[in-house]
């Protein structure tokens, strides 16, 4: 067992008036499974970068351990995978990595292809096995810093990875995906609004924790509020006597008597206009951490029938390779449908074929809804660039609306003068997610829109999915969300 010890510690970026971290200390054990949370855009990769030591900062981090961080580059990607794995992990038998990779449910038969044609679900498997049987085997050990690892990993593949990461001594996990934090940590590392705290439990066990406390200061403002106004209205009454008492000063003949009575006076008033002031900045502090999170709205429009796709035995395939067959469901008005599969089954081909993607060749009776309106989420955001204006009015949406949108989505203004291409991974999705609750549509197809997204976030989205019931078939990988949202799955 071993410490991480962070002391004062205080962060922020070149050319930024704001502080990342402020005056930040706190203790971390290695042998902890710990999981990391927190709102887009709040520092949680920066601070992974600054256990790495690639960042520097003032006040101290001190460890006695090496800090990893995870994903990295891999390079010589043309090697069998084979190599690269047992290049991270040299002490370690064959059969060892073997093993390591069973528990992840890898088919082994990828390590003899090329390690640049695995999957992205294969590769963060392979990899995070080698680390830790690396781990296993020498002496000096390192504390694995695992960013995000879930994007790439299919519902079955994440179940995968908690079940293999519970076994494991110590690491540090940033994900979004509350089952999985459930599944594998022991303590819970959260970056709130005013601070980083750390408690002994799972997710849900910080979540409970979270909301009581959350209610014992929404009772408590409200009393101070309380006190406050009455405070306010004291503070003006000794004022306007203060003030009679100076006027009367300046008329009568006994101003020695009249001054020290309006000095008095004076005295008090200043006094609770002191304790005033202290009592406004014990409620500001005392709601330092509750998280805002608006309701969000959608608006589908109604179809002429209920039925709005269909697929009758239809298959997909790219060219010569078929990809999916057998498909037989039908989205109705009302119905949120989950698509399910493993990582290369199809899933995000099928939502393509329905918006009519000619790279799809379709066989079957696949029929869509003469006129229908559909709205887009893609899982890729790397084609964002520009300012959000320019954005909304490409799309044809309302600018105001959109940010105001966002704004709920936990960006600040500060953010809309950014260029798209610099907002976070997190921020990024939250942007296409408001382009698409801005338009109307008959049928929303979201491919992934969870990824990167924060838990507070994708509480809300939930929320907003379950009260207002537009048709929408969707490709997701977090089984809370699903669980909370799907009115029926589509298994490809």
């Amino acid at each position: 067992m071993s410490a991480i010890q962070v002391s004062g510690l205080t962060f922020a970026y070149e050319g930024s008036f704001d502080s990342i971290f402020e005056g930040v200390s706190l203790t971390l054990d290695t042998d902890w499974r710990l999981g990391f949370t927190g709102r887009n855009g709040r520092g949680k990769t920066t601070f992974l970068r600054l256990l790495t030591g690639e960042l520097d900062a003032r006040g101290a981090i001190a460890k006695s351990v090496e800090c990893e961080y995870f994903p990295f580059p891999v390079e010589g990607q043309a090697r069998m995978a084979l190599d690269v794995l047992q290049a991270l992990c040299p002490a370690a038998q064959e059969w060892e990595l073997l093993r390591e990779l069973n528990l992840l449910e890898f088919n082994c038969e990828a390590l003899y292809r090329p390690f640049e044609t695995l999957s992205g679900g294969e590769r963060v498997k392979g990899l995070l096995a080698a680390l830790f049987l690396a781990n296993q085997v020498r002496s000096e050990n390192r504390f694995l810093l695992i960013d995000e690892p879930t994007d790439h990993l299919d519902a079955h593949g994440r179940r995968a990875l908690g079940e293999y990461l519970r076994r494991k001594p110590g690491f540090l996990l940033v994900s979004h995906d509350r089952a999985l934090l459930d599944a594998c940590t022991d303590h819970t590392l959260s970056i709130n609004k005013a601070e980083i705290e750390v408690i002994a439990g799972n997710f849900s066990v910080w979540w409970e924790q979270k909301r009581r406390q959350d209610a014992y200061e929404l009772e408590r403002n409200e009393l101070l509020r309380r006190d406050i106004q009455r405070l306010q209205a004291t503070a003006r009454e000794k004022a306007d006597w203060s003030d009679r008492v100076e006027a009367t000063k300046l008329s009568s003949g006994n101003r020695g008597r009249v001054g020290h009575l309006a000095a008095k006076a004076m005295k008090r008033s200043k006094s609770i206009e002191t304790r005033y002031e202290r009592e406004i900045d014990e409620k500001s502090q005392l709601l330092k951490n509750i998280e805002s999170a608006d309701s969000l709205k959608i608006h589908p429009l109604e179809f002429y029938t209920q039925k709005l796709v269909e697929f009758d035995h239809v298959s997909l395939a790219y060219g010569e390779h078929t990809v999916c067959e057998g498909l037989t469901f039908t989205v109705r008005q009302g119905e949120r449908l989950a698509v399910t599969g493993k990582n290369g089954s199809g899933k995000s081909t099928l939502l393509k074929a329905i918006l009519g993607d000619q790279s799809v060749a379709v066989t079957g009776n696949l029929r869509i809804a003469s006129q229908l309106i559909i709205s887009y989420v893609p899982q890729d955001t790397s084609f964002l660039r520009g300012d959000l204006r320019d954005y909304a009015a490409a799309c044809g949406i309302d600018e105001s609306l959109f940010k105001a949108i966002l704004r709920k989505l936990d960006f600040s203004r500060a953010q809309f003068e950014k260029d798209m291409r610099d907002f976070s991974s997190g921020q990024k999705k939250k942007t296409l997610l408001a382009r698409s609750l801005c338009e109307r549509a008959h049928l929303y197809l979201w491919d992934e829109p969870l990824n990167f997204i924060d838990v507070f976030s994708r509480m809300q989205i939930e929320e907003l999915l379950r009260q207002s019931a537009p048709a929408m078939l969707f490709v997701e990988h977090d089984a809370a969300f699903c669980k909370g949202v799907a009115t029926g799955t589509v298994e490809v």
